[in-house]
């Protein structure tokens, strides 16, 4: 059985297995089961497209070349996570004298986790749903690091507290308090007048 629960597929741990004998098709299969999951990863972290594109790609060749060091009793899945997530954090620390105003990379192009609104309803509630997601992303961006990656990690991914635990190399209660702090100071972000643009 696979992550996700498919018994049909081969384990996350048989498809590491396999990329370590020279199944480069194995290797291919993880990146196509966690391709995007990473990705919304690294765009929660570094708003910008074309990063958080890089930022995959290096995620995976990095995980690539460490793959005979993984401990196949570990979780590849947290493994993957942690590699995407320190990647993106130096990265933020890199750039934290030039900050990114742009939320959109401009080319028109939606990203994997924003294919959902191809479904959604037009018009108004549209746009307000576009509006709610842009303010929450400037939101998240406001936090610091360690409130913003927890929060993500568990209200964005999904993950539960002991796969964050294990990809920030924390305590579980760290985890669980830097939620609480980081969805509270979301709230209060959150909460403050909208001010109009333009003069």
């Amino acid at each position: 059985m696979n992550r996700f629960g498919d018994e049909a597929g081969p384990s996350d741990a048989e498809l590491v297995e396999r990329t370590r004998t020279g199944d480069a098709s194995a290797f291919d299969e993880l990146v196509a089961r966690y391709q995007d999951r990473v990705y919304n990863l690294c765009y929660r972290l570094c708003p910008n497209h074309a990063d958080a594109a890089d930022l995959t790609q290096t995620a995976f060749l990095k995980a690539l070349e460490s793959l005979s060091r993984f401990e196949s009793r570990a979780n590849f899945f947290t493994w993957l996570y942690r590699i995407a997530a320190n990647e993106s954090l130096s990265l933020r620390r890199q750039r934290r004298r030039r900050p990114t105003i742009s939320l959109d990379s401009g080319d028109g192009e939606r990203a994997p986790h924003e294919s959902i609104a191809d479904d959604a309803p037009v018009g108004s509630e549209r746009l307000d749903q576009a509006v709610m997601l842009r303010r929450l992303e400037a939101a998240l961006e406001k936090l610091d690091e360690e409130f913003r990656m927890a929060v993500v990690l568990r209200d964005i991914e999904d993950m539960d507290y002991a796969e964050i635990a294990d990809v920030l190399g924390v305590p579980v209660g760290t985890v669980k308090s830097r939620i609480h702090r980081g969805r509270m100071m979301l709230r209060t972000i959150l909460s403050a007048p909208v001010r109009a643009s333009g003069g």
